[in-house]
């Protein structure tokens, strides 16, 4: 552009700019409006259009300087406000992804020096303290803040996610009270919705019950975020309204918008719902899509590492969870802890739990040279605090679970890591090298793992003793015996469950005079549950009195007691729940299938020389379910040895199985 000449009123030249800014001519306005201010220094609009040139070239602190220019001149001029206000914003997203959001708050904060009353600067700094941690820094700002602005839904919204942790009733009220304030957004009924499907206690039934009432509400209110529609999903899991997860989306679509969005969380669902070969490939592939995005995450950010080394004698090994604790990955991994040779292996623990020590955990710090628990780290700061520590290997044992954080695996802190337990998938991480599985779980088909199989030479798991004890007693006489007909049951979670497993199961029982299904859950308490449930097997001529529901959250052990025969989820099958119903002598029937999480009950029951019980198809499923059905004395035997056979097994040679572990281990390093 040539050199334009400057208007002699500061009013032309302002018309002049703005024509430059509707444009789109940036760069040529920016020019210009600098030389009009040179030209016009006590017009305040000409320097508040001068900060908006620059701000859409990204000259964010020149632009602060200008529109600082504008309001010395006009304190109360409303564009020069918002517009800075903007531009503050806009730095402190930048910083924020290149430094952390610690040192976005110190731009937030200047900006609300400026402009106390912003409430989209003042959002910024919620959101940036919640980021930052810890967290009682953001509830402390959210509570001041909304006890002076109590009719700000948003606030009223992070106040509530917030104290839901500690208080869940005091943190329902606020999200009720964004809710009411913001009526029918799905920007407060879903947080609201995922804060009632958590409740636990005497009113999870009926809270659950009304998230999903909300959920249909939601749903009909239009588009939802990729996240938003993750916590809707869960929810019609957990009731098997699959019908209204089909509306959600299809099994691609979904899981692609999860996996664009970095929701690695959002993938587990997606595993009950594969019915064929192609649905296992493109499973893998959001999981691979979801890798890349967490991977370029942890790129923009690196972290310090130390340079590499020999192996030491000792080798230094790392286990990533949150879950080292009174948890299935606690059972299954004490072993390790209760067999452990600190000449040969250092075990460095590291987690985000918050719910303070119990035994276990108690004892596992013990053997460990350190146990870390960081719930106010960042991913990044995470993973900054793991590579200091220099390990050989690390293992994630958790995957994106509850209370873990998956994305520190993207940030490479071992030279060596590798997935085992937690999340029954290959993780898709590029960082994570390797899968920790054993002879029977490993598919067949080593395109369905994203990562190299570390294959033990038994088993992938064996049970901890603290956990798998005589605690329980079984029954000495057959359910069946006791209740004058064969029960069968589950105590999976619903989100295993598909409609061709219900389906399954209630054939089964039509097909076996006198029986019933038995389902321990805590979704019993839910009628929206139990009335999908009796639909289901209404559908297949099974009347709901063959139906029973044991609404239980923990302590259900010994309602094992009550179960002649477990039946299996498929295509995602039990594991935890798998080993439990076995401990407690009530056989489990089982599908196997190509891929790692079709073929998890599997390898137990191999383990056990059990292979009967699993089948290659639905045909073989149920014929195998009937046959033991049919089969009293064998069920009594089941019952009377199944305990002592675990205990003689692979699962039940901790050391045995604590040494393959650590000689898999050696072998990966050296």
């Amino acid at each position: 552009m040539a050199r334009e000449s400057i208007p002699d009123t500061a009013e032309a030249a302002l018309a002049r700019a703005r024509e430059l800014y509707h444009a789109g001519r940036f760069a040529d306005g920016a020019r210009f409006t600098e030389q009009a201010v040179a030209a016009h220094a006590e017009a305040p609009d000409l320097w508040n259009i001068h900060g908006v040139m620059l701000r859409q070239l990204g000259r964010g602190h020149e632009a602060l300087g200008a529109l600082d220019r504008a309001l010395s001149l006009k304190p109360d001029h409303p564009g020069a406000r918002v517009n800075r206000a903007g531009v503050v914003l806009d730095l402190a997203r930048a910083i924020n992804e290149g430094e952390g959001p610690h040192a976005a708050l110190a731009i937030l904060d200047e900006g609300l020096g400026v402009d106390p009353q912003n409430l989209g600067l003042a959002e910024a700094k919620a959101l940036m303290l919640r980021a930052a941690g810890p967290r009682a820094r953001a509830e402390a700002f959210l509570q001041d803040f909304v006890a002076r602005r109590p009719d700000v839904a948003w606030a009223q919204l992070y106040l509530g996610d917030i104290l839901a942790e500690r208080d869940p009733a005091l943190g329902e009220a606020h999200l009720r009270r964004a809710a009411e304030l913001d009526p029918g957004s799905a920007a407060t009924l879903v947080p609201l919705i995922q804060n009632l499907a958590r409740a636990t206690g005497p009113d999870e039934g009926r809270k659950l019950d009304e998230a999903h009432r909300l959920c249909a509400a939601v749903l009909a209110g239009g588009a939802l975020t990729p996240n938003q529609t993750k916590v809707v999903r869960d929810v019609f899991s957990r009731v098997c309204d699959f019908a209204a997860i089909e509306r959600l989306g299809d099994f691609s679509t979904l899981g692609r918008a999860w996996a664009d969005a970095g929701l690695h969380t959002a993938l587990l669902r997606q595993l009950s719902r594969v019915g064929s070969h192609a649905d296992r490939l493109e499973l893998l592939e959001q999981h691979r899509i979801c890798g890349r995005v967490l991977s370029a995450e942890a790129e923009r950010r690196p972290i310090r590492k130390a340079p590499p080394r020999p192996p030491a004698q000792t080798i230094r090994l790392g286990f990533l969870s949150s879950d080292l604790r009174r948890h299935p990955v606690g059972y299954f991994v004490e072993p390790l802890f209760e067999h452990l040779d600190p000449e040969r292996i250092r075990l460095f623990c590291y987690g985000f739990d918050n719910r303070g020590p119990d035994p276990l955990q108690a004892v596992f710090a013990s053997r460990a040279t350190a146990f870390r628990q960081m719930p106010e780290a960042s991913a990044h700061e995470a993973a900054q605090a793991i590579a200091d520590d220099d390990l050989d290997v690390l293992i994630e044992l958790g995957g994106s679970t509850a209370l873990n954080k998956l994305e520190v695996m993207a940030y490479g802190a071992a030279p060596r890591q590798a997935s085992w337990l937690g999340y029954p998938h290959s993780a898709g991480l590029a960082a994570i090298d390797g899968l920790i599985c054993d002879p029977f779980n490993v598919p067949p088909d080593r395109s369905l793992l994203a990562e190299t199989p570390l294959i033990l030479p038994k088993t992938w798991i064996a049970l901890g003793p603290s956990t798998f004890s005589d605690a329980h007693a079984i029954e000495a006489r057959l359910p069946e015996e006791r209740h004058g007909g064969l029960t069968f049951g589950t105590a999976n979670n619903p989100y295993k469950y598909t409609p061709q497993a219900l389906a399954t199961w209630a054939s089964i029982v039509a097909s076996t005079p006198g029986s019933r299904f038995m389902f321990l859950r805590p979704e019993g308490a839910s009628a929206g549950f139990r009335a999908h449930i009796l639909a289901a097997f209404a559908a297949e001529g099974v009347g709901a009195e063959r139906v029973v529901f044991q609404a239980v959250r923990g302590g259900h052990m010994p309602l094992y007691n009550e179960i002649d025969i477990t039946l299996d989820t498929f295509p995602l099958t039990g594991g935890t729940t798998t080993v439990e119903a076995l401990w407690m002598g009530a056989p489990v029937i089982s599908l196997r299938g190509e891929a790692f999480y079709e073929r998890l009950s599997w390898s137990i029951l191999a383990n056990l020389d059990l292979p009967d019980l699993v089948a290659e198809d639905l045909a073989g499923y149920r014929a195998a379910a009937l046959a033991l059905a049919a089969d009293r004395d064998r069920r009594a035997d089941l019952r009377a040895t199944l305990r002592q056979a675990i205990r003689s097994s692979p699962l039940g040679d901790t050391q045995g199985f604590a040494r393959d572990f650590y000689a898999l281990i050696e072998n990966t390093v050296r």
